[in-house]
């Protein structure tokens, strides 16, 4: 098979996926997270901002109602039916001037250091190659621009019980999606790291404990003190800001 073949196959995949879900207006934990450190006067106000891997672009809504909102926002997605169904929300919503892509994080067809804010929540562990798509995003960063990237963190009880599942012979999924990579906030770290980025704030929280049969539940008490227990939280962001030289 070739590598278009692949990929024609896993965006057939993600159509497929995104075709059953809504565009709701439910807020995940990782926006949440995003949001802790988001700031809409830096990092939205008046910028050409990159939202990759916007979904059915709950987070992309959000953005375009705040006050400090983007001069230009490009919200992309590798699932055309996910950017149809956000785009449709986004109108209902009477935010029009969105400009949607269908485009692969980690070969996005735009030129160099286009934009002052580059946002992935929760994208890079659904890919082929992480740090090919961390290097994307960082080529399309602007010098002294921020990245706010999202990702699931399995260094923690649920990615023990990924190992259990597979050492039983079952499969774990993220609410079934197609490609489910086993990545850990200290690796997502250095992979931002090595992109031309600087580090600036590591976080997490989200502590599961998880039972066969059911959903996991979550343990709040878990996430502080938050400088120790953000390494084992399931839900982490790492803000990076890219190197002017």
């Amino acid at each position: 098979m070739t590598i278009t073949d692949e990929a024609s196959r896993a965006r057939a995949s993600y159509d497929a996926w995104h075709a059953h879900i809504s565009a709701d207006e439910d807020e995940s934990p990782w926006h949440r997270l995003l949001r802790r450190h988001l700031d809409p006067a830096q990092d939205l106000a008046g910028r050409r901002v990159l939202e990759i891997g916007c979904g059915r672009g709950s987070l992309t809504r959000w953005m375009m109602a705040q006050a400090d909102r983007p001069a230009t926002l490009v919200a992309a997605d590798f699932s055309g039916t996910a950017v149809a169904k956000a785009k449709t929300a986004s109108v209902q919503a009477g935010h029009p001037s969105v400009a949607w892509a269908i485009s692969d994080i980690q070969a996005i067809g735009i030129r160099d250091a286009t934009f002052d804010t580059v946002i992935s929540c929760e994208t890079i562990e659904h890919v082929p190659d992480p740090p090919r798509a961390l290097r994307e995003l960082a080529r399309v960063l602007k010098p002294g621009g921020r990245l706010l990237l999202t990702t699931p963190n399995y260094l923690g009880p649920m990615g023990l019980y990924r190992g259990y599942l597979r050492l039983t012979g079952r499969r774990y999924t993220e609410t079934g999606q197609p490609v489910n990579r086993f990545t850990m906030l200290p690796l997502t770290r250095a992979w931002t790291a090595g992109s031309s980025l600087d580090v600036e704030i590591v976080d997490g929280e989200g502590h599961y404990l998880p039972f066969p049969g059911r959903s996991p539940v979550r343990c709040p008490f878990f996430d502080r003190p938050r400088v120790l227990t953000r390494w084992f939280a399931l839900h982490s962001l790492v803000v990076a800001r890219k190197r002017r030289t």
